[in-house]
């Protein structure tokens, strides 16, 4: 991987967000030239601190992928796109569908389409979600699993997802996509849940506050950041990867209660309390889901290799330092 990626030219769509930042820091070490494109839309985790010392070694172009005129530009001459720009929160998406499904679903085949028409040598790789499984009928939950999202945003990054599976496979844009579960790590969006109630878990408890574990017995699994970024540059040199969809997963899986438990413990102190499901959120819980990953790991070498209670360390170590810039 060292050398693949080395002069590339290289755009980010949500650059300044928690995945896009952490994969700009990897590309910049690995010799890639990287734009990063962010809307530092307050509601969508762009935060210009992300990207703290690495200011003169990347370009970044304050727009919105919304913008067709301007994804018409910034495609043009690019090796790679991580297309990672989108809207997390799913209870924003149930409030306000409309906006949801323009970031979701129509600014994704603006970018598509900008793709075939400036630059159809381009290989894009898309953040998806475990999310547009639903509620999981079997464990661990694997790509042929039936697709039935419970809101508005599976829904809507189902659809960008398959944009990018037609297009490469009608039009031969390179694409592929990648459908994440719980990832965490530094540089996360913490003040609210629109990315992760773990983040919001972290700052709760650096700020000796008790967090909130909603049932606390759903099952889940977490990737640490730096190893989803392993497998979004295994995707993109990679042509096996070309026209597919990989669960990326965690090392292990925990109840919630669980989690509690370990983050507490790694901190040294804090405590959480147990409450029931509010009900919009009730509506829309998924019950436990964990990813079965054992297709990325034969087709491009990918598997986790940062254990739960590293990564949870790592981050909370990283917000010890840098919480005030996040909240």
């Amino acid at each position: 991987m060292d050398n693949c990626l080395e002069s590339k030219r290289v755009l980010i769509t949500g650059g300044l967000g928690f995945i896009g930042s952490n994969l700009a820091r990897r590309l910049v070490e690995l010799g890639a030239s990287v734009t990063l494109v962010d809307s530092l839309i307050p509601e969508y985790g762009g935060n210009l601190f992300n990207i703290r010392g690495l200011e003169s070694k990347v370009r970044v172009n304050i727009s919105d992928v919304r913008d067709e005129h301007s994804m018409k530009y910034l495609v043009q001459g690019q090796d790679y796109l991580f297309n990672l720009a989108g809207q997390t929160s799913h209870l924003d998406s149930m409030r306000d569908p409309y906006t949801d499904l323009e970031i979701n679903c129509r600014a994704q085949l603006s970018i598509l389409e900008a793709c075939r028409n400036c630059n159809p040598a381009v290989k894009v790789i898309f953040a998806s979600t475990r999310q547009i499984y639903g509620k999981p009928e079997r464990l661990p939950v694997d790509e042929a699993h039936l697709l039935r999202p419970v809101d508005v945003n599976g829904i809507n990054k189902m659809a960008g997802e398959w944009y990018h599976i037609l297009y490469n496979n009608v039009y031969g844009i390179r694409a592929c996509a990648l459908r994440l579960t719980n990832t965490y790590g530094p540089r996360m969006r913490v003040k609210d849940a629109r990315q992760t109630f773990l983040g919001v878990w972290i700052r709760l408890l650096l700020q000796g506050q008790p967090f909130e574990i909603w049932d606390g017995n759903q099952r889940r699994d977490f990737c640490y950041v730096e190893d989803a970024i392993d497998a979004f540059l295994l995707a993109a040199i990679k042509n096996e990867a070309d026209g597919q969809v990989f669960n990326v997963g965690g090392d292990s899986v925990v109840s919630l209660k669980e989690l509690g438990n370990m983050l507490t413990r790694i901190h040294g102190r804090g405590e959480y309390v147990l409450r029931e499901f509010p009900p919009e959120r009730k509506r829309i819980d998924i019950g436990d889901y964990y990813a079965d990953y054992r297709r990325i790991e034969s087709v491009l070498g990918w598997k986790p290799r940062v254990s739960l209670a590293e990564g949870l360390q790592e981050a909370l170590a990283y917000y010890q330092n840098n919480l005030s810039q996040y909240i």
